[in-house]
């Protein structure tokens, strides 16, 4: 007898399981499937791959969860939401009860790196978080928006992630 053995990757297997807890779940587990061959029925195994968190970044989405479900943006009060990586930093001002992006802003964008600098290194420091923030909170202010929540993603509340939220503080945003 032959076996069959198919393989999905974790782009393909992101698709077909979305949440986070499905997908962890099936780490490393075998679904059973079937398929009609000429000869004869056999069953095969579906080997699922995705790519493992680190111990690190599982507590971080830990207490990110925490910290969300203690924490909702309104449209008069959104939730001012950043994503720190280790080379950029990405903010996001979100309406949770409309599910709407309202501003978006990362160091990624020609808008930061025009004043921050187009150097890679340029983009990790403190100083183009505070400039990120003050974009933001004059894009915020520009838009109505007067006061926020701020939701600091699980990171801890210092470095970049405090110079996000002191720069929009600076542009004359309330947080």
């Amino acid at each position: 007898k032959r076996r069959h053995f198919c393989h999905i990757s974790k782009h393909t297997t992101r698709n077909m399981f979305s949440s986070l807890s499905m997908r962890s779940a099936l780490v490393g587990t075998s679904i059973p499937t079937t398929s009609t061959n000429s000869r004869a029925q056999q069953k095969q195994t579906v080997v699922t791959t995705v790519a493992r968190l680190t111990p690190k970044e599982a507590k971080r989405q830990q207490r990110h969860r925490k910290i969300r479900s203690r924490l909702s943006g309104t449209a008069e009060r959104p939730r001012i939401s950043v994503y720190r990586s280790n080379q950029h930093v990405f903010v996001q001002v979100i309406d949770d009860e409309a599910q709407k992006t309202l501003v978006s802003l990362g160091t990624q964008s020609q808008e930061v790196k025009a004043v921050v600098g187009t150097e890679e290194w340029k983009t990790k420091t403190v100083a183009a978080a505070s400039e990120l923030g003050k974009m933001l909170g004059k894009k915020c202010v520009d838009a109505g928006i007067n006061t926020a929540v701020f939701d600091r993603g699980g990171f801890l509340y210092h470095g970049r992630v405090k110079a996000v939220a002191d720069g929009c503080r600076e542009a004359g945003m309330a947080i």
